[in-house]
């Protein structure tokens, strides 16, 4: 099961951001640099409402994997399941009004648009509300299908319908109308479609119940305390990576705030590589604390930890080092690529810091610990929001990335300190050795080495083939240095050649 929905969430996940990435430049194309800006600024918004939620959605996704480990009743469960709709519904309304009733404002007293007119711009934005409001909502029947471990499924049918809504809106930009309006009405309707799945795929996935589903208050009220501590790391989490990009839409033009837009987007692609080991992980962790077995849970948690940083690793430092090669290939843009490789890198180093601290985290979740996560982001606030504030009239969007990097070496040296006190007890010079810092050495090593010895050749093919040849290189030497993950591996290659020799003989 943990192997499938590995598999699941890598294809599922890495599709929809390759589809996502591939249509950007097009989307610039037709819309221009300064309403990419704009939907650059809708995915803010999205990340910035899932606060709404109250933490439900990853305890809802804790609870339905408790389910699947004996410790809810069919009916009991499916109630939780219907209160957390109720109030996600209601919540998305006041969404959609909230957003719609201030539309005006935004687009007149806090972006500085320069070639869209305001009443564009307004109109885009009430119908972002929209759209933001139905992606709320998709969260909890998504989040039921991980903790169901139906990841398979939600995967298809998440890269399914981000396929339909990345061609769809090229086809509206180019045959029916090159606006922001079109753009954003096109995804409202699939949004509305893709909710639809959803639900009636959650409700399917559910054994049959004697009885109809009910709102209930003593459901909600049993989860308050979990759901109260992740709604405190998630609002914390989401001031510490999103703060940057509110300021700068104010202080910055929306054409520079689009490509600052671009850098974040192929920076954060990165956390594509981690979220489908974790969002497979977690069930499992889950699973193995609430029957006990804590040595199970240290040997499946050190083998996620290793996957990341392999993966993760391998892949950021390449884009550290050819940031600007990278977005060359992407964009065919030079200028572009020129102004946003440094911001990239920055990024980049700070989002490989940062993912590497997931595992560890989602950890704290499967044991219902949620304290060191609400008070080492609330620290972190501290820090970064005064931070951000100086550094960015003086320093721009670098400074802002500096500050971020800075924030995540934090992170990784001091959290951990208190973690490992108190659960997975003896295992934190592992973490940092054999998980972290020797998978680690090996791919920078190779990087290193494949970067100061191989020259970038002039076609897009050879560079596109080099980079991959580099990374490949990096993820074996990573392997290598990886003591869980190298045995596992070599296994795979061994059974494979004795099955194609049975197949040969």
């Amino acid at each position: 099961m943990l192997k499938r929905n590995l598999i699941a969430n890598y294809l599922g996940q890495g599709w929809t951001t390759l589809i996502n990435l591939i249509f950007i430049p097009v989307y610039i194309h037709y819309l221009g640099i300064e309403a990419y800006g704009l939907i650059g600024m809708f995915g803010v918004l999205i990340v910035w409402l899932s606060l709404l939620d109250l933490g439900m959605k990853p305890t809802l996704s804790r609870e339905l994997a408790l389910f699947t480990g004996g410790a809810y009743t069919v009916e009991a469960i499916r109630d939780l399941l219907r209160s957390v709709e109720f109030l996600a519904v209601t919540i998305a309304v006041l969404i959609a009004l909230g957003i719609g009733s201030s539309a005006t404002w935004i687009a007149s007293e806090w972006l500085n648009t320069e070639n869209i007119p305001t009443a564009t711009v307004a109109q885009s934005i009430a119908i972002m509300g929209l759209v933001t409001a139905l992606r709320f909502v998709e969260g909890i029947y998504a989040s039921s299908l991980v903790g169901l471990q139906r990841q398979m499924m939600l995967n298809l049918i998440k890269s399914g319908m981000a396929t339909i809504g990345a061609v769809g809106a090229i086809f509206i930009l180019a045959l029916v109308s090159p606006t922001l309006q079109a753009f954003f009405a096109w995804q409202g309707i699939v949004s509305i479609a893709t909710l639809l799945i959803l639900a009636v795929s959650t409700y399917s996935s559910l054994p049959k119940s004697g009885r109809c589903a009910r709102f209930s208050v003593k459901s909600l009220q049993r989860i308050r305390r979990y759901a109260s501590g992740v709604l405190g790391i998630a609002f914390l989490g989401i001031l510490l990576t999103q703060i940057d990009k509110v300021i700068l839409s104010k202080l910055l033009s929306l054409s520079d705030y689009g490509y600052y837009t671009i850098a974040a987007v192929v920076a954060g692609s990165l956390f594509t590589l981690v979220g489908p080991i974790t969002q497979a992980w977690f069930p499992r962790l889950s699973q193995y604390h609430a029957q006990g077995d804590e040595d199970a849970l240290a040997e499946s948690f050190h083998l996620g930890a290793q996957m990341i940083t392999i993966i993760l690793g391998s892949v950021s430092l390449v884009l550290i080092a050819h940031s600007n090669t990278i977005l060359q290939l992407w964009t065919r843009n030079s200028e572009l690529a020129e102004d946003a490789a440094v911001l990239v890198s920055l990024l980049a180093f700070g989002n490989l810091l940062n993912g590497l601290c997931h595992l560890p985290y989602h950890a704290q979740l499967a044991h219902g610990w949620t304290e060191l996560g609400v008070r080492s982001n609330a620290i972190g606030v501290g820090i970064i929001v005064p931070a951000i504030i100086l550094v960015v009239p003086h320093y721009g969007a670098v400074g802002a990335a500096a500050v971020w990097i800075a924030l995540n070496v934090g992170y990784v040296v001091i959290i951990p300190q208190y973690m490992y006190e108190r659960i997975l007890i003896g295992q934190k010079k592992r973490w940092y050795l054999d998980d972290l810092l020797y998978p680690l050495l090996a791919a920078t090593f190779a990087v290193t080495f494949l970067t100061l010895t191989m020259r970038m050749g002039d076609s897009a093919a050879v560079q596109f083939a080099e980079l991959l040849f580099t990374i490949v290189v990096a993820t074996l030497s990573a392997i290598l240095a990886a003591d869980k993950v190298r045995p596992i591996v070599w296994k795979a290659i061994c059974t494979n050649i004795r099955a194609r020799k049975c197949v040969i003989g």
